[in-house]
């Protein structure tokens, strides 16, 4: 049957199984993870990143209120995560939101999805490797006396949000090395990488609670005046600052959609995926206020602006002793494992659904008959987010990856009407959103535009030639190869 360009943009996969629309060449993913390690892979892929790094992003857009950003973050992540929830129980898949979009809304807009996830799980997983150099340095100052030579510890092109400079000579080598360790967990199974995450994840719980503690020591409720951020000329006064802010932080939350994209390779997906995502959200949520609220009051905001391993260095003020910076900086340094760990993983499984529907070549679905893993899929992703880390800073990495993060979300909620029209309830005991299927996803995307208004020009730039390459990637490679064209 020949069908119109119409036609093959909108047409859409089997939603109710998923495995019979792709090629399972080198066999499939093995379920092999229950509630528990799922949970965790949101948990690691969430809580670390945004308290860890983007305070020192976030809090000189917002000031104190920066607490309303992350609440604001989180008000939208719940909203989305409702949506997920039910997309999830009825799309038990690999590839999150993209394989929700290509069962419900089509094939271009899937691809479309496919971008966005690409940006979204790419630069996160360069961004935290990034900043994971700095407590690494942090904690290595405290505990022998000894920094890593600048040198290598500096990227070769720098961003003053104006100009791009080039510094030949300069490589951030420790991100590297740690994609490297991400890399060769990943290609040995997703069983192992699972459970070593959950035990990253429960240090990292740990040294957070441990933050927490001691930096109420230190708390002044005089760190809270003036509560927004005053300064007209930065262009973040008032609310500004705080939706500002929330766009840096947002990113934080792909957690969740990390949760997705293990589908398939989860026991009772219909069950564990809508309480896995749930349940990491509420935990992500109270770790996230908890820690902003402590940070806030132990330091005035002025200081967050350009500090290096800033939690470490507030305990070291607080106390005026090395020993709880070196704590914190040793278990940042375990926890931001986890988040490049799952990130990596969160990439390549959106990769392998991509690749099975036909959209981008075969060598991203070949799966290791061994480990069941998609081992050259692993390595092209952990080459390319590893050159990332090691030659570009982070000044722009993480709006781009909350550009894409919100994008994704956006057509996640635009899914669940459609999915209830075209499945009705679902089946009986299945997770569905409360109040219908228009409220929530009506709610989260406004917040998620409301959100999306105050990042920068240069984002939006940046990520509309992203979106430009994508189409024409479209159009030019996926729509001929797409399994669905081969079928009709």
């Amino acid at each position: 049957m020949n069908l119109t360009l119409g036609q093959k943009l909108i047409r859409t996969k089997t939603a109710e199984h998923p495995h019979e629309d792709g090629d399972s060449a080198g066999g499939g993913l093995q379920r092999s993870l229950g509630l528990f390690p799922l949970t965790m892979i949101g948990v690691g892929a969430t809580i670390g990143t945004g308290i860890f790094f983007t305070m020192v992003e976030a809090v000189p857009k917002a000031g104190p209120a920066v607490i309303l950003s992350f609440l604001l973050a989180a008000v939208t992540a719940g909203l989305t995560a409702l949506c997920y929830a039910e997309l999830a129980g009825r799309v038990p898949a690999a590839g999150s939101s993209y394989s929700f979009a290509y069962a419900t809304v089509g094939e271009f807009a899937a691809f479309i999805v496919a971008a966005c996830l690409l940006l979204e799980y790419g630069l996160a997983g360069s961004a935290v490797a990034i900043g994971w150099s700095d407590y690494l340095n942090n904690f290595l100052q405290n505990a022998f006396g000894w920094e890593i030579p600048a040198h290598l510890r500096s990227p070769m092109f720098v961003s003053d949000h104006h100009n791009v400079h080039f510094t030949p000579g300069n490589f951030n080598l420790p991100p590297v090395l740690l994609i490297a360790m991400c890399c060769i967990l990943l290609v040995r199974g997703t069983k192992e990488s699972a459970t070593t995450n959950a035990v990253m994840v429960l240090v990292k719980l740990a040294i957070l609670i441990f933050f927490c503690v001691i930096a109420f020591t230190g708390f002044d409720t005089a760190n809270f005046t003036p509560f927004f951020n005053p300064d007209r000329e930065s262009g973040y006064v008032g609310m500004a600052g705080v939706t500002a802010a929330a766009g840096t932080v947002f990113f934080s939350f792909i957690g969740l959609d990390t949760i997705a994209t293990a589908g398939e390779e989860v026991n009772n997906p219909r069950r564990n995926v809508p309480i896995g995502i749930l349940s990491a959200l509420a935990i992500v949520t109270v770790f996230y206020l908890l820690v902003a609220l402590a940070a806030m009051g132990a330091q005035p905001s002025h200081m967050f602006a350009g500090q290096e391993a800033g939690l470490s260095v507030i305990l070291q003020n607080v106390t005026g002793q090395a020993w709880p910076a070196l704590v914190l900086s040793a278990g940042a340094v375990v926890s931001v494992f986890s988040v490049t760990l799952v990130t990596i993983y969160g990439q390549t499984r959106i990769l392998y659904a991509i690749s099975r529907d036909g959209l981008i070549p075969k060598v991203f679905q070949k799966v290791n008959k061994r480990t069941l893993a998609p081992t050259n899929n692993t390595l092209i992703v952990c080459a390319v987010v590893a050159a990332v880390a090691g030659l570009v800073d982070a000044t722009f990495l993480w709006d781009m990856v909350s550009m894409g993060t919100l994008t994704a979300f956006i057509v996640v909620s635009v899914a669940v009407p459609v999915i209830r029209a075209k499945q009705g309830r679902g089946e009986p005991g299945a997770f569905r959103v409360p109040f219908g299927p228009y409220l929530i996803p009506g709610l989260s995307i406004f917040a998620c535009l409301y959100i999306m208004k105050d990042l920068s020009a240069t984002t939006f730039r940046v990520f509309f030639i992203w979106m430009a390459a994508a189409v024409a990637t479209y159009f030019l490679y996926s729509m001929r190869h797409s399994r669905l064209n081969k079928a009709s």
